[in-house]
């Protein structure tokens, strides 16, 4: 007869939604690559990453700050009005490298704001950042720029332009600079001393502030290196289209953000996942978006099938990884 130890061990691993999302992904890739004929070609596939890769981007620096029981919705606007702010003083005569350190500034400053009203004078996140976008959007746009699109003009001649629109060994920068952030991010969260302490404060903020972790300058940092991350990928942006539409804060884009990062296994509950989720979730999305794109799918259209991929995806996820107690009351998706 079986020891009860050794029943437990022989018990199925269940299916993760990255697993899920991954299987998926590959079964829409085989679809489209068996009806498309254009779908499956180097050019395409290179073109399908570089146009997701800016999501992505913003995706790794979502997922930290969920990853840490947060949101940031502020992280479009920062991330449009920081970079639109360097475009236009290169464009008035200022020199780049300075340019480049006031925006990045005024980045770092809105997450600092965002991660002082989220720790110290605990305004849920997802509230302070949605004010903080709107604010940010609303003062820079008002007091700093003078149009909503401002054109890369001055500073078009030089390395700065290579940046979105270069590439290495016919590979575009902004899929390598999408790799270089993951890597990065999943580095600072695996690795480091303050990656450790975001996901203990994910999964249990008590025990968390228990065992010494500093929860405050902790949520700061949290957000500061979320907004760092918006502006670098405010300048792959800009430098693609060689302009910056601040107009994109008031967009759907910070949703399709967080669609990425939830629908690759990021738990809204805080405390679980990995950037590997995000990129998984950008490919499935990236995919979607890049084949009805050759279909002449309306934007629309696009929308809602997004919308019941994420809808079935978590469907699947909940059967198969039914929660228990403790995360239903977490409020896990």
């Amino acid at each position: 007869m079986n020891a009860p130890a050794d029943i437990v061990r022989r018990k199925p691993r269940a299916i993760s939604q990255e697993a899920i999302v991954f299987a998926l992904t590959a079964i829409i890739f085989a679809i489209f690559a068996l009806l498309l004929p254009s779908f499956l070609t180097g050019g395409n596939l290179l073109a399908l990453v570089q146009n997701v890769s800016i999501l992505g981007v913003l995706g790794v620096a979502m997922a930290m700050a969920i990853i840490g029981r947060g949101i940031d919705l502020s992280i479009v606007a920062t991330m449009a009005v920081s970079v639109a702010w360097v475009l236009q003083l290169t464009n008035h005569g200022m020199a780049l490298e300075p340019a480049i350190l006031l925006g990045f500034g005024l980045a770092l400053a809105i997450g600092l704001v965002n991660g002082i009203l989220v720790a110290y004078v605990e305004i849920p996140a997802i509230f302070a950042t949605l004010a903080m976008g709107t604010a940010a959007y609303g003062c820079v746009r008002s007091l700093l720029l003078e149009d909503n699109l401002v054109y890369l003009k001055a500073a078009g001649d030089t390395w700065f332009k290579w940046i979105g629109s270069g590439a290495v060994l016919g590979v575009p920068n902004p899929v390598l600079l999408f790799a270089a952030v993951a890597l990065v991010g999943e580095v600072l969260l695996r690795v480091t001393t303050q990656g450790r302490f975001l996901y203990a404060m994910g999964d249990n903020p008590s025990a968390a502030r228990i065992t010494g972790v500093p929860m405050r300058p902790l949520i700061v940092l949290q957000y500061v290196s979320c907004a760092a991350i918006a502006f670098v990928a405010g300048v792959i942006m800009a430098t693609s289209v060689d302009s910056m539409e601040t107009r994109v804060a008031r967009s759907n884009l910070v949703y399709d953000v967080i669609l990425v990062v939830v629908i690759g296994g990021v738990g809204l509950s805080g405390g679980k996942g990995t950037v590997r989720n995000v990129v998984v979730g950008t490919l499935l999305i990236g995919v979607l978006l890049n084949g009805m794109t050759i279909m002449n799918v309306p934007y629309t259209l696009q929308n809602i099938v997004k919308s019941l991929v994420l809808l079935a995806a978590i469907v699947i996820d909940s059967l198969v990884n039914p929660r228990d107690e403790q995360t239903s009351q977490q409020g896990d998706i």
